[in-house]
């Protein structure tokens, strides 16, 4: 969910990068923090604990946007994809505005990316998000490599209605065409719902007004000449 800050005046997004182990989503990160601008962005920070890590930063998009006055601002997180670490990727989970799915297209690698999928799915909706209401992109990352299953049969696993991305993150392939999907998507979420509140405002205070009592003009006397 977005996050206004009034003091720097700018609004926030949450993008979440989730996959199976080993899958991409770092290499995602670390390739788009390593491309932009180190004006734009912020540090990479891991957030390592005994069991698992999370990675993240945030960025100013290049062409820099304004809704009503306020910047806007993405930050971009990378997530476990183990299911024993469900709590950790949950608890990144809260609030996001989109999600990023790095599928490892290795056929032996099925399984693993239908786990991190349910699972990341399964998080969501913990956390009162529908995966079918937010922007979910699918990038099938390791296309360069022998043996990769057909895109049209990963949409089929996934039952994908979006459009997908082959990638390579290493090379950094496809990986800037899904960021500026998702952040394009979660921008136009953003102004449909202020749209859809500035006319709900303008309805109750039409209602408003019409309830509100009138009062009777006063006849005045005008005494006679």
């Amino acid at each position: 969910m977005a996050l206004v800050r009034h003091d720097s005046r700018e609004v926030q997004f949450k993008i979440v990068y989730c996959g199976p182990p080993g899958g991409g989503k770092t290499t995602n990160l670390q390739y788009i923090h390593r491309r932009l601008d180190p004006g734009l962005r912020g540090d990479l920070v891991s957030i390592a604990t005994e069991r698992d890590r999370t990675i993240c930063f945030d960025f100013l998009p290049v062409h820099e946007t304004e809704i009503a006055g306020y910047r806007t601002r993405f930050q971009l997180y990378a997530v476990p994809g183990q299911r024993l670490l469900a709590e950790t990727r949950r608890s990144v989970l809260a609030g996001a505005d989109a999600v990023v799915f790095v599928a490892d297209s290795a056929a032996g690698r099925l399984g693993e990316n239908l786990e991190a999928w349910h699972g990341c799915r399964e998080d969501l909706a913990a956390n009162h998000l529908d995966p079918d209401r937010i922007p979910f992109a699918y990038q099938y990352n390791k296309r360069d490599q022998v043996g990769a299953m057909r895109p049209e049969d990963l949409d089929e696993v996934f039952g994908v209605r979006v459009p997908s991305f082959l990638a390579c993150a290493v090379s950094g392939y496809q990986v800037f065409a899904t960021l500026d999907w998702v952040t394009g998507g979660v921008l136009a979420g953003f102004h449909a719902s202020l749209a859809a509140s500035k006319r709900c405002k303008t309805r109750v205070e039409a209602r408003e007004a019409e309830a509100a009592p009138r009062s009777n003009p006063r006849v005045v006397e005008v005494p006679a000449l």
